[in-house]
């Protein structure tokens, strides 16, 4: 979220994937830029810093640079259920040390703004045709509805390593496994300052709140960033054998795992 959170991945990413032994990581890159959307150099930015793959989400094409360069960059994902029309894919197989590694992002519909297409057919799809391929399958549901993404959960039960939320920048406390072997938590929580509005310098969301007008544009807190996500581990059939929350550093704390 903003250039706090985008310090906050750039900083220490390389350094945890050697502490954490991390193989594949992803991050969701939504409101890097300014808040809204990513633009070209700030995608390498991450890439660079040790993600291994970008998602977006309903800002995916806010920074308009990204209509092209999603097309040269195959590590950035915007929604399987966007625009037909739109540049880019919404789920791609990675190679990592000789195993294949499924990721899909879907939006959810319900109190989203646009009418996007069913997510659970999209992803249903997704996992039928690219899925058996793979040895881990991670699904980035970025939505509004905490329902709807526990539903997906649900869905994806058996059939993903991984289905975790994103899109509502507060981490919740729900990581768990589900009973067919799919990680699950709600939503990883956003990387950027937590002494905020979901990340917004907290003035002017306060000042609409309490009179209902706008005076200002909001604009991304520059607080100390917390890193936040979650890491799990699976066993050679991509089934999940351990969940965990990850909290690093600014406001939010966990314990390291």
């Amino acid at each position: 979220m903003g250039r706090a959170g985008r310090a906050a991945v750039t900083q220490r990413l390389a350094g945890l994937r050697d502490a954490w032994r991390l193989d594949f990581v992803v991050v969701n890159a939504e409101n890097a830029t300014s808040g809204a959307g990513l633009s070209g150099a700030h995608a390498k930015a991450l890439l660079d810093a040790g993600a291994d793959c970008l998602t977006l989400g309903d800002h995916a094409f806010d920074q308009k640079d990204m209509l092209q360069f999603i097309e040269s960059e195959p590590r950035i994902l915007r929604p399987l259920n966007y625009s037909k029309s739109a540049p880019g894919k919404g789920a791609r197989l990675f190679d990592v040390k000789g195993r294949k590694i499924l990721v899909a992002q879907a939006l959810g519909q319900v109190f989203m703004k646009r009418p996007f297409d069913d997510p659970f057919s999209a992803l249903d799809g997704a996992l039928k045709t690219l899925g058996g391929q793979a040895a881990v399958r991670i699904v980035d549901i970025h939505a509004e509805a905490t329902s709807e993404k526990m539903a997906m959960g649900h869905f994806c039960d058996g059939r993903a390593s991984l289905v975790v939320g994103t899109h509502t920048h507060v981490p919740t406390g729900d990581a768990m496994i589900l009973p067919g072997g799919t990680g699950y938590m709600t939503d990883a929580g956003m990387c950027g300052d937590y002494h905020s509005v979901i990340g917004m310098e907290k003035t002017e969301p306060l000042r609409r709140f309490i009179t209902g007008m706008p005076k200002e544009r909001f604009t991304p807190a520059t607080g100390e960033a917390t890193l936040s996500g979650v890491m799990i581990e699976t066993d050679p059939a991509g089934k999940a054998t351990s969940i965990t929350p990850i909290r690093e550093g600014g406001r939010l704390q966990s314990a390291t795992p």
